[in-house]
């Protein structure tokens, strides 16, 4: 098996381990937390709304081919490190190496991705709601842009350290090649740039998500969000 085989089965491994800690993790918000009120709670609708528009967006960006498929296609080296020098050149200038290249980082915004994830999903279930319906009948993304204003630069923060570090010891050798031969590269700035476009691609696929339940509710299958935002919703 070449190292490139193993790199990609191990990349596959950590995905299917990581949607699995997804699942978990929704086991916990969909419990039926609105009983001991004796009726409907519009926070727990909220909070299912958001855990499902997260998951289906970790989902879809976290699959092979995800981010260039859905978001980060400008993720590319071209974009962040722009045309130091001849290495750079040369190096870009060949579509088999900026391919290789552009596959390596869109590994790296994967990871980025892992590590939001799990803090999303804290996010959600710890986040104060104080005006539950109000989410429920706003836009089409109101939930979402209440759970990311709430956040702030967490995401981004988090994962800066962890993107820099992948980039130092980067499986690919094409990478190694490139910020060895770049003179004064700042990695941590390198590191920030992809981490706000993984930010941003983030709480716009959530944006999409969210969209769609609200568009189609009954097809969650989950009466808690059927009867939150189908016509007949308790208000």
């Amino acid at each position: 098996m070449t190292k490139f085989t193993e790199n990609s089965a191990k990349s596959a491994i950590g995905r299917r381990k990581f949607l699995a800690g997804m699942g978990a993790a929704g086991a916990v918000l969909t419990l039926p937390g609105c009983e001991s009120l004796g009726g409907f709670s519009m926070v727990d609708a909220v909070r299912r709304l958001l855990y499902l528009s997260s998951e289906r967006a970790f989902t879809r960006l976290t699959a092979p081919g995800g981010f260039w498929d859905q978001q980060v296609a400008e993720i590319g080296l071209s974009n962040m490190l722009g045309t130091r020098g001849g290495v750079v050149s040369s190096i870009l200038t060949s579509t088999i190496f900026k391919d290789r290249l552009e596959g390596a980082f869109a590994d790296v915004a994967v990871e980025g991705a892992e590590r939001a994830a799990p803090l999303v999903t804290d996010a959600v279930r710890m986040i104060g709601i104080q005006n539950a319906i109000a989410l429920i009948n706003g836009g089409p993304t109101a939930a979402t842009g209440f759970l990311r204003d709430s956040m702030g630069t967490t995401l981004v923060e988090a994962m800066v350290p962890e993107l820099g570090q992948a980039m130092r010891v980067a499986s690919e050798p094409l990478v190694g090649e490139l910020l060895a031969g770049l003179t004064g590269i700042n990695i941590a700035g390198v590191a920030q740039n992809v981490s706000t476009n993984v930010d941003n691609a983030i709480w716009s696929e959530m944006g999409i998500e969210e969209t769609a339940i609200r568009a189609n509710p009954g097809a969650t299958n989950d009466p808690l969000l059927i009867g939150a935002l189908g016509a007949g919703r308790l208000l």
